[in-house]
Formats: structure tokens, sequence, C-alpha cells
């Protein structure tokens, strides 16, 4: 599926799979005893349906073992780079450069870790890691539309990137209570920049996948509200909304590596930056 090679797919999984141990170890190594961290701000109201098991080194393990969808999906956006040789090369004719690919893919595993941490542990240094990884979706977003609109040379989009990052990470220490609303402006921004500036500029792109991307991310946000308000709500069981919100948003995240990727390359002066 789009790209997706049965070699390149078994070294993901593989890759996966080591992270999910290296992530483990971690937390062997931090936990069991959460208690004496800073618990995530959350806590004070409700961190998700899930029932968060006191002196478990996983505290809520269906949202902790789901959020590994998006390492899975980042480990296949660095294969399709051609880490993984040559089954695993970027498409014949994509405008998507490896750089950018892996940038993309290293990304999403951090989002994936970071929100595994954020759900096992449930303190404040695994939520703002958690945050992290999603004000680093939406600055490439941002920043990969910019630059293709404006027409921004990698080494400026680069630095508009860090920059980005380092202001949004500023702000999550000053204001914390601040995340989710800052997250979903970076994101509608994002969306808004893609669609009526920079698409256009997209030689050959399928936009139906960027849409495909964004019908499941909305359905993903109506079960993230419904698992928020108590709705759907079996907090003992192991099949989550919260969890499906996390399988949902990986999807949604290589739905739109996909469409980046169907960007063809024009001749050298004209093309993308």
């Amino acid at each position: 599926m789009y790209g997706i090679t049965r070699r390149s797919l078994t070294i993901a999984l593989i890759f996966t799979g080591l992270s999910a141990l290296a992530t483990y170890a971690a937390l062997i190594a931090l936990g069991p005893d959460w208690a004496r961290y800073l618990p995530a701000s959350c806590t004070a109201t409700h961190c998700f349906c899930e029932f968060p098991r006191p002196g478990a080194l996983v505290v809520q393990p269906a949202a902790t073992w789901s959020s590994f969808a998006y390492v899975l999906v980042g480990w296949l956006m660095i294969g399709s780079a051609g880490a993984f040789g040559a089954a695993g090369a970027r498409e014949a004719g994509s405008a998507m450069p490896p750089l950018a690919m892996r940038a993309l893919g290293v990304t999403a595993i951090i989002v994936g870790v970071g929100s595994a941490l954020m759900h096992a542990t449930l303190t404040l240094w695994g939520q703002f890691l958690d945050v992290v990884g999603m004000y680093l979706i939406g600055s490439f977003e941002l920043v990969w539309a910019l630059a293709r609109w404006r027409r921004i040379r990698e080494g400026r989009a680069i630095a508009l990137f860090a920059s980005l990052c380092v202001v949004l990470i500023a702000l999550l220490i000053v204001a914390p209570e601040v995340r989710r609303w800052l997250f979903a402006v970076l994101l509608l921004v994002a969306i808004c920049v893609e669609l009526v500036f920079a698409r256009p500029l997209r030689p050959g792109v399928r936009l139906r996948l960027f849409l495909y991307g964004l019908l499941a991310m909305t359905v993903a946000f109506v079960i993230w509200i419904l698992d928020q308000n108590g709705t759907l709500c079996a907090p003992h069981s192991l099949v989550q909304g919260h969890a499906v919100w996390h399988l949902l948003g990986a999807l949604s995240l290589w739905l739109l590596f996909a469409y980046y990727r169907s960007e063809r390359a024009v001749p050298q002066g004209t093309g993308p930056v």
C-alpha cells in the first residue's frame, strides 16, 4: 500500500519491536514508583477513560502500546527513503527528498515514544515529551507547506523548523495549560496553508490522500472527545477509545506522508525546495 513492500514492512516491524523493548527498559529503569514524579496535569481532572493501574510499571497499557503505531509508521517512512536497501527506496519521480522523509519518520517515532511514556507513567515529564512530539509534527506540516508556497530553500526551512519548535517548547514550559489549543491552532494553520497555497504548486500531487488523512483524523478526534468525556468508556477494558485515536492518528500521518511523496519532481529551477 503506497510503496510498502514486504521487506520494508518486516524490517519496520522489527525496529518497532526494538523501540518498544528500549522504551520498556527505560520504564524499568525509571519506575515503577511514578508517584515520586510530578503528575501529568490531566490527573487533576481526568486522563482519558482508561483506568490508571496503581503501582503498575505501565499505568495505561492500551494507550501505551497503541502509541507504537506511530513508531511503525515512522520506520516505514525511513525505509521509504532507502534506509532498508533498494526494496525500500523512495518512489521514482517523487519530489520529496530522502532527508525530509527521514525527518518526518524520526518525528513520528518521537511522537509514538513520547505518547507511550506519557500513558505508561502519567507523569509531567511524560506529558512534556508527548506534547513535544505533537508540536514537532505540526511544525513539520506548517514549514513543509510554507517552504513549497514561498519556495524556501532546504537550509532556511530547517532553520525555520528548528526556530518554530524552540518557540513552541518554550510556550509549553511557561504555559502548559494551553498545549492542546496551541496544537489545534498550529494544525489548522498548517492544513489551510497546505490546501490553499502549497497544494497548487505541487505537480501531480494526489489530493485524495490528504483528504483521506483528514477524514481519519476527524474520526479519531470524535472518538477522542467521546473517550475524554466518558460517553464511550469502559475503564478496565483493553479496548480503549484513546487507543483507537492513536491508531487512526498514525494512519492519518502515513496518508499525509503518501500525499507529500506523490508530488512529482520537475526540472531544476522550478521544482520543490
